[in-house]
């Protein structure tokens, strides 16, 4: 009755039903990690954000690699703005996705060491080889407060670290390639900075990350989760049919032959 199913073809179709429901488990699990670790993220965030900002230099020092459980820590830093050492960052987005740049510039403490800070964001100006126009920092001494962040790589954020520049250009946020230009010590990582916020509104300030989207991500597991049970459910829905046409091809050949078969009926007297 079920011999059609050690047929070439039904043995291809059953090895690959077998071979796709590890496939789609895996797969679902993969996206409820990714759910996880967007949830775990947001609470760190919220966490971070929410708790009592500390002096840059309790979190970070020269040449230290701030780690992720202090990305968007509170800190505040009293300095000197070097606006002759004030470089941009290109192809940045404002918080409504228009394109221009970062603006970066060295805060010098009282011992001389340097923190990077990023001023914001600022319009591009047409001319990508011009060095655009940068409203003026405050002058003298101040403390500013803002979000600490890590170096940015290219390996983290798919950024690649072109060449050939213009002057005053960067691609990437590193406190190590900045400690390069400003032949001085330099704090590892940057902040973000959140306060003084510019009168004018330029540069402006970036907004705090996103604490309450966690993604489509457990929809997709619970997608995938439901492709595994739908694999066993169709093979049988197949087999049937299978099995039904089968059937009915082989009732009907045997009245066909019956029909054959059958003696002619007597010519009328």
């Amino acid at each position: 009755m079920y011999r059609f199913l050690l047929s070439r073809q039904w043995v291809i179709l059953t090895l690959l039903a077998l071979a796709l429901i590890p496939a789609m488990i895996e797969l679902g699990f993969w996206q409820l990690h990714r759910h996880e670790r967007k949830v775990a993220q947001n609470s760190l965030i919220s966490a971070n954000l929410a708790a009592k900002p500390v002096p840059v230099t309790e979190l970070t020092s020269p040449g230290h690699s701030v780690p992720r459980a202090d990305y968007w820590r509170g800190v505040t830093v009293t300095g000197t703005f070097d606006p002759e050492h004030e470089v941009v960052v290109r192809r940045r987005t404002s918080n409504d996705d228009r394109v221009g740049y970062h603006v970066l510039i060295p805060l010098i403490m009282k011992d001389g060491r340097a923190v990077i800070v990023n001023r914001g964001w600022i319009p591009a100006n047409g001319d990508q080889h011009a060095f655009p126009s940068i409203p003026a920092p405050p002058e003298g001494e101040v403390t500013i407060a803002g979000r600490l962040k890590a170096d940015e790589t290219s390996a983290v954020t798919g950024i690649r670290d072109v060449g050939d520049l213009p002057p005053r250009q960067v691609m990437l946020i590193s406190s190590r390639q900045q400690q390069e230009e400003l032949g001085r010590t330099v704090l590892g990582g940057y902040v973000e900075l959140t306060s003084p916020v510019p009168a004018d509104g330029s540069p402006q300030p970036i907004r705090n990350p996103d604490d309450s989207s966690i993604g489509p991500h457990m929809a997709y597991a619970v997608q995938w989760w439901l492709f595994v049970a739908a694999v066993p459910v169709g093979w049988g829905i197949l087999v049937r049919n299978e099995k039904r046409d089968r059937a009915a091809a082989a009732a009907a050949k045997s009245a066909e032959e019956t029909d054959a078969g059958a003696e002619p009926e007597p010519a009328n007297a």
